[in-house]
């Protein structure tokens, strides 16, 4: 348990528990996901893991690919949150996530686990995204497994114009969705994520997924091109559905498109994801009328996304991400 938990737990009320696996090169989901969980045990006292990449040092850092913390949590654990990019993990912390998803359990996920996992050709991991060239470091493929879960494998998006320096992405609430649970006191906003493409042009989201936002490219390479027709300027953002166990139990699936760092410093892109999260546990009810509470436990300044050693911060491990500042 994070040490916030131990401070502020209401009683009776730390009987969940939530596994949150941050993993991705170019988001900073080692500070958002962080962050999120500090929310959720404030608000509720639900028990949070947080894994992350570290090198052998323990250092979070996440361009370790093959480094993923905390997947045996799942073992016991009620929600699994996800926000991972391309990872590559062991056989053995692979199928700790099997057998979570294998259980029926709920899922909740953000923008680029769409494309969470890369394996090679020979790890008869197909379905959940892989690489058919290992010298193309961007040659992508597979992804079904992936798509059947969250509703979506990874496409393409809109482009990253001046990335961090302004907002690239309008957000609506879907017409008739407003009444939602997940997006209770969630307002329109302009996100810094740019515009991924999950449907239309051919594409479809898999399942049945109850779409709630949609998002609006402000600037767009596919316009540009002329690819309009292909890849639309409007996409959804965010969506509700299931995906079934071994047994044919029933999980909630929320996923959302969205998880720029600067996203997260705008309180509505908070709340969806916790509302979310509450969603997906079955505890909609636990939403309050005007919205969860969102402010941040301590400070929240991410850095701007981008790939590279310069982009993250170091010299952290993972309790110094977690731990309350308060």
């Amino acid at each position: 348990m994070c040490a916030l938990s131990l401070l502020t737990a209401l009683p009776g009320r730390a009987d969940t528990k939530i596994v949150f696996l941050s993993g991705d090169e170019e988001y900073r989901s080692e500070e958002s996901l962080p962050m999120l969980a500090k929310i959720v045990e404030r608000e509720f006292g639900f028990d949070t893991e947080v894994g992350f990449s570290v090198d052998e040092d323990g250092y979070v850092d996440p361009l370790e690919i093959s480094s993923l913390t905390k997947t045996e949590e799942l073992k016991d654990a009620d929600l699994l949150v996800m926000y991972l990019r391309f990872r590559s993990p062991s056989p053995e912390l692979f199928q700790n996530i099997i057998d979570y998803l294998d259980a029926g359990k709920p899922v909740v996920a953000f923008r680029t686990s769409t494309h969470a996992f890369r394996f090679p050709n020979d790890a008869g991991l197909d379905g959940w995204g892989f690489q058919n060239d290992p010298e193309k470091k961007h040659s992508f493929g597979g992804g079904e497994k992936i798509r059947e879960l969250l509703g979506q494998s990874w496409i393409t998006h809109h482009g990253h114009f001046d990335d961090g320096k302004k907002p690239l992405t309008e957000i609506t609430l879907r017409e008739g969705k407003e009444s939602h649970p997940i997006l209770t006191g969630v307002k329109p906003f302009q996100a810094y994520s740019w515009l991924y493409h999950v449907q239309g042009g051919g594409d479809t989201i898999s399942g049945e997924p109850n779409l709630l936002l949609d998002g609006r490219s402000l600037k767009s390479n596919k316009e540009e091109r002329g690819e309009t027709d292909r890849y639309p300027l409007q996409n959804p953002v965010a969506w509700t559905k299931t995906h079934k166990g071994k047994d044919g139990t029933e999980g909630r699936v929320f996923t959302t498109t969205l998880g720029h760092p600067y996203d997260f410093r705008d309180e509505n892109m908070r709340r969806l994801a916790v509302q979310g999260i509450l969603w997906a546990l079955g505890k909609e009810d636990q939403i309050p009328e005007a919205g969860v509470n969102v402010e941040t436990v301590g400070e929240y300044q991410p850095n701007n996304s981008g790939n590279g050693e310069e982009k993250f911060k170091h010299g952290l491990k993972p309790e110094d991400l977690t731990a309350s500042s308060e």
